[in-house]
């Protein structure tokens, strides 16, 4: 965008003119092209530098940088990187340790992230390998409804490794999250306008 060439920029003899609403002015002295964007008040802005003469349009400038700032802005806030959580547990873990990290992968997984799940070998358990593929399949089992898995176990040194894909996408899970936020607060503001009104302080007074 800061590259675009305007008004007195543009040093080429001819444009193709665009109006303001899109409409095709024609092929004109790019002298003419500023005189009408002038009697407009408007700009006249390069759009199409490399065409055969150059497409110019007229429009407000700083209007149009304004909301393609807006729009980009919006777009790098929608555009939302899958992050790789991790999840480290034992080959002996109890059930209550389990039911906390298996709770923890699914709200990693709700929110559109991936999950890396690492299960640690200490002594002779590296010679079970099994249990810890046992384990890692269960928690597959348990997660199939938030993802689905993307690396089926490996060994890793002393670890073993599976990686959990989400079944959302990141901006959708984000985008969800904001919609449940929004439907909360609003929520509490009719709860709250419904205290404060004068026909809850009617029936108030008559229950008294």
């Amino acid at each position: 965008m800061s590259e675009q060439r305007i008004n007195g920029q543009i040093r080429v003899p001819k444009v193709l003119l665009v109006g303001p609403a899109g409409e095709q002015v024609g092929e004109v002295r790019v002298e003419d092209a500023l005189r009408l964007a002038q009697e407009a008040d408007l700009d006249l802005v390069e759009v199409a530098p490399g065409a055969n003469p150059p497409v110019a349009r007229l429009m407000d400038y700083g209007k149009y940088k304004y909301e393609a700032n807006l729009k980009a802005r919006e777009a790098r806030k929608n555009q939302a990187n899958t992050v790789q959580k991790e999840i480290r547990m034992g080959l002996k873990i109890d059930t209550h340790d389990y039911e906390t990290k298996r709770r923890n992968v699914e709200k990693f997984l709700d929110g559109g992230d991936k999950v890396k799940v690492i299960i640690r070998f200490r002594g002779r358990e590296q010679a079970r390998p099994e249990r810890g593929v046992k384990l890692l399949q269960r928690m597959a089992e348990d997660v199939a409804d938030y993802g689905f898995v993307e690396s089926h176990p490996r060994q890793d040194g002393r670890n073993m490794v599976m990686v959990f894909g989400p079944h959302k996408k990141k901006a959708q899970a984000m985008a969800e999250a904001r919609k449940r936020k929004t439907d909360a607060e609003k929520a509490a503001a009719r709860e709250e306008a419904a205290k404060s009104s004068p026909e809850a302080g009617a029936e108030t007074g008559a229950e008294s």
